[in-house]
Order: structure tokens, then sequence, then C-alpha cells
């Protein structure tokens, strides 16, 4: 019986361990290698496509076949839709086999049962090979009680139970080719060749060159110079200095989102060159953070079809959020006033990948940090614009910088000045994106609204008329956010902090660190960089990814497997710190939100009574005159606040929240802790062995604060851990 063959290519664009493809070789007499060019595997069927996206799937494509044409094939490329194309090409071509890898999104999932039912009618056998994640995911559900894992370490035990990964298959030889043959008429390129921009309607003139170009030749060179950082790996350490907000040259996340490299590749380079420099070491399971994420969340959406929706979501918190779409527009196209927050929109925009930290900034910007706008605005705008958007990472990575799923902190909160000036304190970045600000100098990069009419004539951009005043009060929207997050929160019966949110007085404002002496002297475009302390690299997708993500979703080389020592410490409480402070005693702190970060919580005796938060200092309102550059108090009584929204109509906001861990009077309820600074997490451990360093937590004990003597170390070390394969956002 002859056997004509049909690959269809979908993400998983390449010719190594593609285990469809090497079925579609198998046995057959003809082999046709196809792409049908549905826009739902470049984006979201309901959003437009950027020109990043197109050009590097088009690249990916064409990379594709060239690769196919030395082994004396070609690419076939079909537009429409799946389902109309293929019962044309099956008479047509007279197909009696079509392989194709497993997709385990919902759409795709509903899209290939129709294919392979029509497959079916016309007597073509159809095979279905997994390779896009590492497990298989209803196993994993399976082993959760039938159930998809809800919180990060759920999962990794789920994981740490599974065999290793499959191996990669090698790649398609000239030998096996030679045993296939390939239909290529005369007009093949007429009909059936890789369109251009152009083409599809973009206009390119003036465009500049990719900064991330696409294909499987350019994803294995970029992991080659990633495993070449072998001391890196060998000592599983993370880069020290500089967190570089630029594209990195060994990023890998858009890469892994279209398939051009294979997750599994990179996973057992990773792995082995780690037990080949450590002999024999099996590396720990952090080492693959950022592809485990990337696996979580393909695994919480597998099952679901509204996972990139609120509504409908079993998972996700039922928010009240604005309608604002003049912010929002605002936001997408980079005019918010804050340079921190604008160059990265514009990066985003003209080169289609963003840093996760970056990412992180962004998001809660956009939602719960200032506008109160749906992470399904910001999602859809990351869908047209990110290269390595993935539907469940992205989905996934802006609920939980949302606290609308998997992460319930909502009294953390990005600052949009303080947050970017501790990433890059020379102001590189913000110049090179938002080149109007360049001559400011470092002062006043972040926060030019508060520099003096002199500075900002001398800097060629005046604040209103070359570059936006502030969209908003990031202090007093990011105190009105919490709040509403707390009427949120209150209402839902499975989330276990209610208690500390009753128990906790106020949030104390992380103050701006101030400008020293040496720091204002130079503090030009030119001047020297300020060192910080180690920059985290934690996705992805940028999701997925080694270090951090959720969500590379992007995965780089560095961040593909890089995480952050700690998630929060570059995090704003409130961020109540638009113009530069100064202490006021007259602030009425009772009609401040909940929550005093820095004070502990513990598990205390059976006799002793709750744990208590030491009282925050007083919190400023300042308010600058630009003219003058002086800041003036504030008295908040005579500004108030927004009256907060009424909750009431939402029922049962949550009906899946998971716990936050931490204990507080036997409830298990999720705090960060005063991180102690500067010093490693395993000298930190010893020195308190010895009794060297105190824990910081106290606790009101017969009417006075007593020391709980190594209360919360454990859980300290514990969310220490946990942050290290935080986020996943970041492939780099």
């Amino acid at each position: 019986m002859v056997v004509n063959s049909v690959h269809w290519f979908r993400k998983g664009l390449r010719l190594h361990d593609n285990p469809s493809l090497q079925e579609a070789l198998s046995g057959a007499d003809t082999v046709c290698c196809v792409y049908i060019l549905d826009p739902w595997f470049a984006g979201s069927a309901n959003v437009g496509l950027g020109i990043n996206r197109w050009r590097f799937l088009l690249e990916s494509l064409e990379d594709l076949d060239n690769s196919l044409r030395k082994l004396n094939s070609r690419l076939f490329v079909v537009r429409g839709q799946p389902t109309d194309v293929f019962p044309r090409l099956f008479k047509e071509w007279n197909v009696t086999r079509l392989t194709f890898e497993y997709d385990p999104e919902p759409y795709g999932k509903e899209r290939d049962g129709a294919i392979i039912k029509a497959a079916h009618e016309l007597g073509v056998e159809t095979i279905v090979r997994n390779s896009h994640t590492l497990y298989n995911l209803d196993r994993i559900i399976e082993m959760n009680n039938n159930n998809p894992p809800l919180t990060f370490k759920r999962f990794q035990t789920i994981v740490n139970r599974l065999d290793l990964p499959r191996r990669p298959l090698p790649s398609v030889t000239p030998q096996q080719m030679e045993r296939c043959k390939t239909r290529i008429a005369k007009d093949h390129d007429q009909h059936y060749s890789v369109p251009s921009l152009e083409e599809l309607g973009f206009k390119t003139e003036g465009l500049p060159p990719a900064v991330w170009k696409g294909g499987e030749s350019e994803a294995l060179e970029r992991l080659n110079k990633h495993l070449d950082r072998k001391a890196w790996v060998a000592n599983f350490e993370h880069p020290r200095g500089i967190c570089s907000l630029f594209a990195s040259p060994t990023g890998l996340s858009p890469f892994l989102r279209f398939g051009c490299l294979s997750c599994r590749v990179f996973y057992y380079n990773l792995r082995e060159l780690y037990m080949k420099l450590r002999k024999r070491c099996s590396p720990p399971l952090s080492l693959f953070g950022q592809l485990l994420w990337r696996e979580f969340f393909y695994t919480s959406a597998t099952n679901n079809p509204n996972f990139d929706h609120m509504e409908g979501n079993p998972i996700c918190v039922q928010i009240p959020w604005d309608q604002n779409p003049e912010a929002l527009a605002k936001w997408a196209e980079g005019r918010t006033g804050f340079p921190w927050i604008d160059a990265i929109m514009t990066q985003l925009r003209q080169e289609g990948w963003i840093h996760h930290l970056a990412r992180h900034a962004v998001a809660c910007f956009l939602t719960r940090g200032d506008l109160w706008i749906s992470w399904e605005s910001g999602m859809k705008v990351f869908e047209e614009l990110l290269l390595d958007a993935d539907w469940s990472v992205n989905a996934g990575s802006w609920m939980w910088l949302s606290c609308s799923a998997f992460f319930q902190q909502f009294f953390h909160c990005y600052c949009p000045v303080g947050f970017g000036r501790r990433t890059d304190p020379s102001g590189d970045y913000i110049r090179r994106y938002i080149p109007i600000l360049k001559d400011y100098p470092n002062r006043y990069i972040y926060e030019p609204w508060n520099a003096p009419l002199s500075v900002q004539k001398a800097a060629n951009c005046m604040v209103g008329v070359d570059y936006p005043k502030p969209m908003i009060n990031h202090a007093e929207a990011s105190r009105l956010n919490i709040e509403r997050m707390k009427q949120v929160y209150q209402q839902l019966s499975h989330y276990r902090g209610l208690s500390l949110l009753a128990s906790v007085p106020t949030i104390q404002e992380e103050a701006e660190p101030p400008m020293t002496d040496e720091s204002q002297a130079s503090s030009g475009p030119d001047s020297p960089v300020h060192k910080p302390a180690a920059c985290p690299l934690v996705p992805d997708s940028s999701t997925a990814c080694v270090s951090s993500p959720a969500p590379d979703l992007n995965v780089s080389a560095a961040t593909t497997f890089s995480s952050s020592t700690h998630l929060y410490a570059d995090i704003d409480p409130v961020a109540a710190r638009q113009p530069p402070q100064v202490p006021s005693t007259s602030t009425d702190t009772s009609t401040f939100p909940v929550l005093f970060p820095a004070a502990a919580v513990t598990k205390l005796s059976k006799d002793a009574p709750v744990a208590v938060f030491l009282p925050p200092p007083a919190i400023p309102f300042p308010s600058t005159n630009p003219a003058t550059s002086q800041t003036l108090a504030r008295d908040p009584a005579s500004h108030p606040a927004a009256p907060l929204p009424n909750l009431g109509h939402i029922s049962n906001p949550f009906r899946a929240l998971s716990p936050c861990p931490v204990t507080v009077a036997g409830q298990h309820v999720s705090i960060l802790g005063q991180r102690k600074k500067g010093q490693p997490r395993k000298y930190r451990r010893g020195q308190r062995s010895r009794g060297v360093l105190g824990c910081g937590l106290s606790a009101k004990v017969d009417g006075t604060m007593q020391a709980v003597d190594g209360a919360g170390d454990e859980e300290e070390e514990r969310m220490e851990e946990d942050m290290i394969q935080e986020r996943p956002n970041d492939q780099q």
C-alpha cells in the first residue's frame, strides 16, 4: 500500500526533536510538509497581531523552508482555516496519513478534534505526538485528583513524582528524506511560498531591522551561546551586577513559543551540562524553574476554555475593574507620564520583547497598582505585541500579577518611580526609549515633573508640553486600589488571610532612598553608573522560562534559568511617593489601608495571643511645585480619597482560590517578612544557629513586646526559596 504522508507544522517549527514529523517519515513513500496560515498560531484569534510577531513567524517559516530545501523537500504554505483546507488537500494529494504535534490548549484541542473527524471520514490515518511540553499534562491533573494544581508548590510536588521527561529525538537526516519523495511543482513558489509582510498588508517602509530574528537556526545558535555560560550553570549562580533590560543575544523565549527550539532539548542540555560540571550530581528542580512555570500554566489552562477571561473562569477572582479606554490607550502607547512605564511600553512596541521585571511593572501599573483596568485588556495588548506571548502563559501571568489567581499578596505594589530607579539607576534605559528625556540628570530622569523649570529648559523638554504630565497620582491611586482589593478579598470564602487583614492597622510606605550628595553631583547622562545590588533575573512568557516567569512568558537564555533572590526586594508596598517626601507627623494613619509589611507574623504557643504588628510611622502626602522644586506638606483630610466601590453585588467573587501559606494563630496566611539584605540565606541560617542574628519578629505577650526567638525563619527561607523560582514571564 502506498503511504502518502502530510505533516502539519503548527508551533513546532523545527526539524530537531519532532516526533510527529518522524512518524510522517516512517515507512512513507511521499511526504509533504504543510503550514496553514491560521491566525491563531501567530496569536489569539480575536486580536490583531503586531508586525514584529508576524515578521518573526515568517522568518521562522523561511528558515524551515531553507532547511527542507537542503533535504530535497519544501514547505507548503497554504492560506485558510485548517477545517477548510485539509478536506481539499486529502483529496487532491491522495493523502493516507496526517501527523501533527499535540496542542494542549482548549482551542487547539477543539480544532484538532474536528480535523481528526474529517480525516477519519475520508480514510486518512492521524498520528499525534506531544513535544511542546515536557510532561503529559493530563497525567499531572490525574495525579492531583483530576484537578489542575493551582499552586506552583503543589505542581512541583507532583512533577517530582514523575519520571524525567522523554529524551529529545535527533533531527531529520538526509537519509530519511531520500526514502520519501516530495512532489514539488515548477510553480511551487507561486502557490505555496512563504508570504512577505507586504503581501499580508503591512507597511514596511522605515521598518527597523528585527532585534529578534526567527527560525530554528537562530534558536540553536542562541542555545549554544547560553550553554557557554558554564560557570553559572555549574555553580547554579545568578548573574550579578546591573540587570540588563535590553534584549539578550542568548534570549530564547520567542523560540520556545513558536517551537523553533524544543523545550526537551533545552531541558536535557542544561541537565547534562550541570551533571558534567558537578560530577554527576543531579541538578535541583529549581534549575528548570522557568520551564516548569510554563508547564504549570499549560496545565492550569488545558481544560479551561475561559482561562483568558475573568467571567466564567473558575480560578479567577471576579473584580469590578474600571472601563477606561483613554487610560488604556495611554498605557499601551507609552504616554502615561511615568518615564519608566513609557520606556517599557515603547520597547515592547518597537522590539516585541521586554524583560520580566518590566512586565511586572507595567502589568501592576495597569491593574491593581494604579489604573484599575482589567488584566484582560493588558493581556490583549501583550498578545498583539509580545513575541513570546503564549495563550496559556500570557493569561496566567496577567492573572498572577493582577492578584486575580495564583497569587494573593495584593498589598505589594510596584512603584513606577522607585522600582525603575533601583533597576537602572543611571536611567540609560529611559534615555534609549524616551529620547526626549535624554538630557535630564539622573536625579529627575524617573520623575521629570519634579525637576525645576531651569532643569526642564536646559534639557529641552518641558513637562506638560514636550512630555506628558503623570496621568495619575500614584500614591493616592495605589492606596485606593489596595483598599478595593481588600474589599474583594474580604468576600472570598477561601481566602485565609482575613484575620490578618483585620488585625493590621495600616500600610507602611516604603520610603524612597534619598539622593546623596554624591549621586546629585554626578547626576547627568554621562555620570558613572551606580551599581545596585544583585539584580534578580527571575515569566515570560514570557512565560515560561527558568528564572523567574510566570510568565518569559518570556524565556531567555539568561532568564531562562535565572531567578530572583527576593521577588519583592524592589516592590513598593503602597508606593505613596510621587514627588520627594518630607516627614510629617500630622498624618492620620487610621484612614490608610491595612498592612505593615515589615512586621512579622508567627505561630505562637497555645497560650499566647495572636501575633500583632508594630505600629507604623506616619506617612507623608507631599505635593511639589515644579517651578520651585519645593515639597509642601499636605493634609490628607483636605484631600479625601475617592469613594470606594460597593462590591456587594458580586456574589462569590472567587470559587477556587488557593490558600496562602504562613501561620497566624493556627491559620496559614501569606506574608513576607522583613528581609535581611546583603547576607546569603545559608549564611544567615548559620548565624541564627549560633545566636548571632535575631529574627526581628515580635509578639505582644502579657502586654509587652517580646521577641519570638527563631520564629518565622523557616517561613522566610521557604518564601525565599519560592521566590527564587518566582515569576514566569521572562525568558529573556
